[in-house]
């Protein structure tokens, strides 16, 4: 199929294997809508993201020689991933929990689990699709979600049927066999969980930017965003505090701060942080954090990042350090903005190299920086979802 600036072909044969060609793992893979690299060498995948990352900088952000660094692989390829949304489907045969069938709705089985999530969110899995298999209309469970933390495994079971209690007090009868730390229903909006029992507040470790990088804990609750890969956003936490440079004479500004997962390592060291995030329960998860850590030199507000940016500018705010980490489609806005603020160094933090390079574009153009290095980081093995690290620096 041709399209303007590329075409797309679909593999008829394979006459002969790549060196770099491998056995998938997943007897799904090919057919489930999750993992597409399973066939390619670990190494492999990392040396594409790393090319990738260079080509669009290069094509989208009219970089010529842009400095990318080699790709931060993932201490694990497999079993790292600690949230997952399994799709369920009852037929006369049984009940199908998996995930989609990539381009359908179509139900993909999966009855030993998926092979890159963890032990934890399996384990919550399999033992969930007996429990669920027990219920009369299982046909009305068309999702769960899980998520893993330091305590343990949280459930939410999604339900559209009409006998709400009879589905809890199954869940209810077998706590202990399921082992969750905490499960909830959802009925509707997000907003609406239901608890059945247990907590919903999940937390994970990461390290502080200091000499000795003693880890701290960040927490937020179900339903709230984290990385799914918790030892890379570990790397990805240094790394961010390597490129920033934080000292103690130095205000930092955090535009989509989320719950403070990057800016709160580094608040032992700055004067002064002020994050700002649009999603209200990460702020108050991201307030809840500084709290629990006696951090008292941090302020997060709840506002749109962009709209915040010009409030800042127009009271002539000073920050010697920003970091960004927006959502899947960028920061156009606050790129357009940012150089008025006049901030020293930007560290960016993408999940998806072509909003990067689009934002890169105008900030090492009229914005006045210059792009000093970016790392491809390998959250999502199997996959060819890249994140992004990148360092700028104010000509």
């Amino acid at each position: 199929r041709e399209h303007r600036s590329y075409c797309e072909a679909e593999l008829v044969d394979l006459l002969e294997a790549s060196p770099q060609r491998v056995e998938p793992r997943c007897p799904a893979f090919g057919q489930c809508g999750g993992c597409d690299w399973q066939h390619i060498s670990y190494q492999a995948q990392c040396d594409a993201k790393q090319q990738i990352l260079t080509q669009t900088l290069q094509r989208v952000a009219r970089l010529e020689a842009p400095v990318v660094a080699k790709t931060a692989v993932s201490a694990l390829d497999y079993g790292y991933r600690a949230r997952a949304q399994f799709k369920l489907h009852a037929t006369a045969a049984g009940l199908a929990v998996g995930f989609f069938k990539r381009g359908t709705h179509f139900v993909i089985d999966l009855p030993r689990g998926c092979p890159i999530c963890t032990s934890p969110i399996n384990t919550a899995m399999l033992e969930l699709r007996q429990v669920i298999q027990l219920l009369p209309d299982r046909n009305r469970v068309p999702q769960i979600s899980l998520e893993e933390g330091v305590a343990g495994v949280v459930a939410i079971v999604h339900y559209i049927g009409s006998d709400l209690q009879r589905l809890q007090q199954l869940l209810l009868q077998h706590q202990d066999q399921l082992g969750l730390c905490g499960l909830f229903l959802q009925i509707g909006k997000k907003e609406a969980l239901q608890s059945v029992f247990g907590s919903g507040h999940l937390t994970y470790q990461v390290p502080c930017c200091t000499e000795t990088a003693d880890m701290m804990e960040l927490g937020y609750e179900v339903g709230g965003f984290s990385q799914v890969n918790r030892l890379q956003n570990q790397q990805m936490v240094k790394l961010v505090c390597g490129y920033a440079q934080p000292a103690a004479n130095q205000r930092l500004l955090d535009l989509f701060c989320g719950n403070g997962n990057l800016s709160l390592p580094m608040s032992g060291v700055v004067q002064e942080l002020l994050g700002i995030e649009g999603f209200a329960p990460s702020i108050a998860s991201a307030v809840d954090n500084a709290r629990q850590l006696r951090v008292n030199n941090s302020t997060f507000r709840c506002n749109d990042a962009s709209k915040e940016l010009r409030y800042l500018i127009a009271q002539h705010a000073l920050f010697d350090l920003v970091l960004l980490d927006p959502p899947r489609a960028g920061a156009a806005d606050v790129a357009r903005e940012l150089g008025q603020l006049g901030a020293q160094r930007i560290v960016y933090v993408s999940c998806d190299p072509a909003t990067l390079a689009r934002d890169l574009g105008h900030l090492c153009g009229v914005a006045g920086y210059r792009l000093i290095e970016a790392t491809p980081l390998d959250m999502f093995p199997q996959t060819g979802h890249l994140e992004t690290v990148a360092l700028l620096t104010r000509t």
